[in-house]
This record gives structure tokens, C-alpha cells and sequence, in this order.
């Protein structure tokens, strides 16, 4: 990931601002990496996101910080912990797990396509704007606001959120927006989503990055103008756009951008 520093804070902020909306934070990073910076290898694109994803953890684990540190009690106390920390607890945990097995199954996947195939800036696009469409597509869906939350949590929910959220490492495919989605359709309530939705994104950012970038973190290159951009961005941004992701229906928006990144590509 050799990006210059401006380069790295423009990836940085994309990252930073779209993380926390359902509209893929992941693909817009991969299509400004591919069309901005020429960065056209499918495992580049991958590993890239994924990094830039460690700025907005960060803002993530400040922002839910009462709620991270209930889940670490409950790592260390399980058994004096409360019923809703430990079911909050094993969704995760499971629901990590499976995620995790899918995203290599899907990584593997992506780079033997790499290695078969040239791709180009247009093919890379076009493959993000139709998973674009799919994440719009999956938000239309649920609209009727649920009444479950923590304390409903069992095991079919952590199955379901686990490929939902594997599913998701295909860059443009919204990791916020198809866990949330399903645990819409789950009938879980709004805000409770959302949160179950960020928290579930903790652990599989961290272990990603340790497993596929760990290397990079001593490299000369180590892009650390776009991580702290991505971190500053996501830590200025994300309680509003928390509120407004919950009053506006970014579905269109995944549709129409999606539509309009396809119509580009035949002009």
C-alpha cells in the first residue's frame, strides 16, 4: 500500500465518513483506490479497505466504550455477568467466528480470480456498482420497525449475522447495511440494530487487519496520515450520521449511485 500522503488522507476521510452510513464504506474505498490511485489488484483493494477500516475501529471503540467494556467483563466474569451481556456476549462471538470462516473462503476466492484475470479500473467498477444495487436492493426490505433487543438474541440470529457480515467482504457489498437489514427483518428495533451492527464489527476489523496486514504494520510505507484521517473523520462524524443513517432510507442512494457508476461505464 504505497500512497502518498495525500492519497492516504483522501482514502482516510472516504473511509472515515462512509463507515458508518449502509451504503459500503469498503466499495467506495476500493473504487477511488482503483480509479484515483490505480490500485486494480482485487487483494490490494481488499487488504486496503480493510486497513483503513482501523481508523474508524478506533472511533468505533470510543464511541461504544461503555458497551465494549461491559463485553470485556463479561469475557473475564461470564459468570457473574448479566443474561443480556452473556447473550450479547455469544452473538458476537459466534457470530465472529463464521463471519470470519466465510471472509477467507471469499478472500481465497477473489485472489485466485485475481491471479486468472487482468482486471482494470472498469471491470473493478462494474463489479462494485452491482453489488451496490444488491445492498439497496437488501435495505428496500425491511420496513416495519421491530420491537426485540439484546435480551432476544439467540443462537439462528448469530448464524444469520455471521454469513451476513462474511458475505460483506466483498468490497461494495455494505457490512453495516445487510447486518442491520437482517436484523431488521430479525424484528429487532432500530437503534438496537445498529448498535449489535458496529459492535459486530469490532472483533472482525481487528482480527482481519492482524491476519492479512500485520505485515504492513512495520513497513516503511505504513500509511498513517490515512489511518489517523480515517479515525479523526469517523470520530467527528459518527454520532450524526448514526442518527441520520436512522431517518433516511440510504437504499436509494446505494441504488442510484450504484445505477450511475454502471451508465459510466458505457459513455
Amino acid at each position: 500500500m504505497e500512497l502518498t500522503i495525500l492519497q492516504q488522507i483522501i482514502l482516510g476521510l472516504i473511509q472515515g465518513i462512509t463507515e458508518w452510513l449502509p451504503i459500503s464504506s469498503s466499495g467506495f474505498v476500493a473504487l477511488a483506490a482503483s480509479n484515483w490511485f490505480n490500485i486494480t489488484s482485487v487483494d490490494a483493494l481488499v487488504r486496503t479497505a480493510l486497513f483503513f477500516h482501523l481508523g474508524t475501529f478506533l472511533a468505533a471503540l470510543i464511541y461504544f466504550r461503555k458497551e465494549v467494556g461491559d463485553l470485556f467483563y463479561t469475557l473475564f466474569k461470564y459468570k457473574s455477568s448479566s443474561e443480556v451481556y452473556k447473550k450479547t456476549f455469544n452473538f458476537i462471538l459466534i457470530a465472529t467466528i463464521i463471519s470470519g470462516i466465510i471472509g477467507i473462503l471469499i478472500l481465497q476466492l477473489l485472489t485466485g480470480i485475481d491471479s486468472a484475470l487482468e482486471l482494470t479500473g472498469k471491470t473493478i467498477t462494474g463489479a462494485i456498482a452491482i453489488l451496490l444495487l444488491v445492498t439497496g436492493i437488501i435495505q428496500l426490505k425491511p420496513k416495519n420497525k421491530g420491537l426485540k433487543t439484546e435480551h432476544n438474541l439467540n443462537l439462528k440470529d448469530s448464524i444469520l449475522l455471521g454469513i451476513a457480515q462474511g458475505l460483506a467482504t466483498l468490497p461494495g457489498l455494505s457490512r453495516s447495511g445487510t447486518t442491520v437489514s437482517v436484523l431488521l427483518l430479525r424484528k429487532f428495533d432500530d437503534t438496537t440494530a445498529l448498535k449489535l451492527s458496529f459492535l459486530l464489527s469490532l472483533p472482525i476489523v481487528l482480527i482481519g487487519n492482524i491476519l492479512l496486514n500485520a505485515k504492513d504494520f512495520a513497513a516503511t510505507s505504513f500509511p498513517i496520515w490515512g489511518l489517523l484521517a480515517s479515525f479523526v473523520f469517523g470520530l467527528l462524524t459518527i454520532h450524526g450520521l448514526m442518527k441520520l443513517s436512522k431517518k433516511i432510507n440510504f437504499a436509494w442512494f446505494a441504488l442510484i449511485f450504484g445505477l450511475l457508476m454502471l451508465v459510466s461505464l458505457l459513455i
